[in-house]
């Protein structure tokens, strides 16, 4: 992906601004998320408490927060594609996933626009962006802007690893004479 189309994932406009030189899209996205193809995915309050444990239940459906440094991702840097654990919606990857040391995986930019949507968050006396899933609705976490990180977007979209499920690349095994041939 180029830096350009990772400026332009949503112009910076949830931020009430725009990139330079990007068009700004709608502050929600639509619903779609990769691997989904398309389809929103409804469930009832006690689907939802059946198939979650309670702490998933806790974080994606009624948007908790896990204690900063005791997630599953938080300082991982395995290759592979981060999932939504409760529909399983293509959300990042670990191309734009970064260390920012705050206790929770960080990612510059999601997999692709539409996977994920952005809720204004005025809860706890602040001004926060509340990311979800475009696909479930599942609560993942908040997206800040303008703290100095070297990335392409400035911006670190803050996902809690209970939100989440890794799947690895695949590393296929090449013989010496494959990689002869």
């Amino acid at each position: 992906m180029s830096v350009d189309k990772a400026m332009s994932i949503f112009g910076n406009s949830i931020f009430g601004q725009n990139a330079p030189h990007t068009p700004a899209p709608a502050q929600e996205a639509a619903p779609g998320g990769a691997g989904t193809a398309g389809k929103r995915v409804e469930k009832t309050d006690e689907q939802w408490r059946q198939e979650l444990t309670p702490e998933e239940y806790q974080v994606l459906r009624q948007a908790g927060t896990e204690r900063p440094y005791t997630g599953e991702y938080w300082d991982t840097h395995t290759a592979g594609v981060y999932q939504c654990r409760a529909c399983g919606a293509e959300l990042f990857t670990s191309n734009e996933k970064f260390d920012s040391h705050c206790g929770w995986p960080s990612f510059w930019a999601p997999l692709a626009e539409g996977n994920v949507r952005y809720i204004h968050d005025r809860t706890l006396g602040m001004e926060r962006v509340e990311v979800r899933c475009a696909t479930c609705d599942s609560h993942l976490g908040h997206v800040f802007e303008g703290e100095g990180y070297g990335t392409p977007t400035d911006q670190r979209y803050c996902i809690n690893s209970v939100s989440i499920r890794l799947v690895q690349d695949e590393d296929p095994q090449v013989s010496a004479t494959q990689a002869e041939d």
